[in-house]
């Protein structure tokens, strides 16, 4: 914990961007930061260690905030250098979601950076979505009139119920890696993955 509340002073943590490919088109249509900690003693720590005792010791807002910062400065930096991106894919946690200042925190990133709002993705999960919904809405109705993009992580593994998808303006659902770690050797896997992209092309998200 000690380590983690000098972490971003220290200069210890680094955003990696992972490459989001077009099936289609075989390009790159945007990125998702993921943080890594250069840990002085344990070296490279990942964000399952990371991000729980973030939220444990409240530390999750101001890390939140860092890594929101650096991936808009980071991605306008690369499309003035003309590598041209269409988005970065961002995620919050549910402790980020509820904090009463989470647009203008997302307006602030976006103003500094130079990163036009479209270009901006934020991801959320099912349990977040569906912890408060008139809250929800209200909160996501505000960022999507910002233009800024909104996708449902991990999705397949929170609630059963699919309604939020009527009730939530989103505009992407990312299946959850259990199922797509098995999609060649488990059929179950592949009936489910294949349900959920019809779903996903027919609500055109």
């Amino acid at each position: 914990e000690n380590y983690l509340r000098h972490a971003i002073t220290r200069d210890e943590l680094e955003l990696y961007y992972q490459p989001q490919i077009s099936i289609e088109s075989k390009q790159v249509n945007g990125v998702e930061a993921v943080l890594r900690w250069n840990h002085p003693e344990h070296g490279i720590v990942m964000p399952d260690q990371i991000i729980p005792l973030a939220e444990e010791t409240g530390l999750i807002l101001e890390l939140g905030n860092w890594i929101l910062n650096k991936a808009c400065q980071q991605v306008s930096q690369w499309n003035q250098e003309e590598i041209k991106l269409p988005k970065i894919a961002v995620n919050l946690s549910s402790i980020q979601f509820n904090q009463g200042n989470l647009v203008d925190q997302v307006e602030d990133a976006l103003e500094s950076s130079g990163l036009a709002a479209s270009h901006l993705e934020l991801e959320l999960t099912e349990s977040i979505i569906m912890k408060d919904a008139d809250g929800t809405i209200k909160m996501l109705e505000a960022l999507k009139e910002k233009g800024i993009s909104l996708s449902v992580d991990d999705f397949g593994t929170g609630y059963s119920s699919l309604s939020y998808l009527q009730t939530f303006d989103v505009d992407c659902v990312k299946i959850d890696r259990s199922f797509i770690a098995r999609l060649t050797e488990d059929p179950r896997a592949e009936a489910i993955v294949g349900a959920v992209l019809s779903m996903a092309e027919a609500l055109h998200v």
